[in-house]
């Protein structure tokens, strides 16, 4: 009889190294990757943190920020600390960069190194590299940001610490330009070449997400021309966006109400998007604001019947 294997540890990350090399940017990143962050926690109160508050979360990966800011921080007593809680797989990430590099930030930020307050900063460099040293000599990964961009140290996270979340969170919205553009859009596409669903009197009272509506805008040849290329646009940026450190990526369709043209094109870009492998969820601004004749302006091709123009002086004469 072939035993089950147990369920992996959830893991504990100690996230330290040097002062300035980019502690807050990690914890930030692994935040946006499902981790359950805290920094500068007090020593004292890491089991309590692990295994109090965040019981009923178990399962979700924890990520610690702990340098010589920290109260209780003694890299000599921290592993015995992390081996000795139960119920984890602990892991240590070690940040380093070069002292030049760190005396840059220092001067940048104006901020002065907390080994250091009234002395320079290369001497709070000195002795942090040495106090931390038993730190970083048994570390699971060492990580220098010396030369990493924001974007550089968010995929290398990714790579060691992303798990399955390999895309942003993809928001495909529909709006009314009546009714103000979309302020929350990365990528906005005009439908209002669409001929209008508004001003067809059995599709008057439906939306984009009835089949009918959808049927009717489909019938147009632009239709299919323009979802195919916003698909292969999208699909291409979603990596780049996400390699470049975009948590969040919303695509926003609108037409003149955001009740139709919009609509229809957000739930078929969905699909779409959905089909190519990602996750991406459907917002309808405008969906339940009711049918406007004033909103929706003019129907297409009926402007010079439906406007008188005063006569010329001429045609007066």
């Amino acid at each position: 009889m072939t035993r089950a294997r147990p369920a992996p540890l959830p893991r504990l990350l100690l996230v330290t190294g040097m002062s300035g090399a980019g502690k807050s940017t990690v914890l930030n990143a692994l935040e946006d990757m499902g981790w359950d962050c805290v920094d500068n926690l007090p020593s004292a109160l890491l089991n309590h943190f692990v295994h109090g508050e965040r019981a009923a979360r178990q399962k979700v990966p924890v990520a610690v920020g702990m340098d010589v800011r920290s109260r209780g921080f003694d890299p000599k007593a921290l592993p015995a600390l992390l081996a000795s809680i139960e119920g984890v797989s602990p892991e240590i990430l070690y940040l380093d960069c070069a002292g030049s590099e760190l005396i840059r930030r220092y001067d940048e930020t104006r901020r002065r190194h907390p080994l250091a307050p009234d002395r320079p900063p290369e001497d709070g460099i000195a002795r942090e590299r040495g106090a931390t040293e038993p730190l970083r000599r048994i570390a699971d990964v060492v990580l220098d940001t010396t030369d990493l961009t924001p974007a550089d140290l968010r995929e290398a996270l990714r790579q060691r610490y992303g798990g399955e979340v390999d895309q942003p969170v993809i928001t495909i919205a529909s709006f009314g330009f009546a009714r103000g553009i979309s302020r929350t859009a990365d990528l906005v596409f005009d439908m209002r070449f669409l001929a209008n669903p508004h001003w067809v009197d059995e599709l008057r009272p439906l939306t984009g997400e009835d089949e009918a509506v959808q049927a009717h805008v489909a019938k147009d040849p632009a239709w299919g021309v323009m979802m195919d290329q916003v698909e292969a646009l999208a699909t291409a940026l979603i990596p780049r966006y996400w390699a470049a450190g975009k948590s969040y990526l919303t695509i926003a369709f609108g037409c003149t109400g955001g009740r139709h043209r919009s609509v229809a094109a957000a739930v078929e870009m969905a699909k779409r998007l959905h089909r190519a492998g990602f996750s991406p969820i459907v917002r309808h601004r405008d969906l339940a604001s009711p049918p406007s004749d004033t909103i929706e302006g003019q129907p297409a091709g009926n402007l010079a019947a439906d406007t008188k123009f005063p006569a010329s002086d001429e045609a007066s004469n």
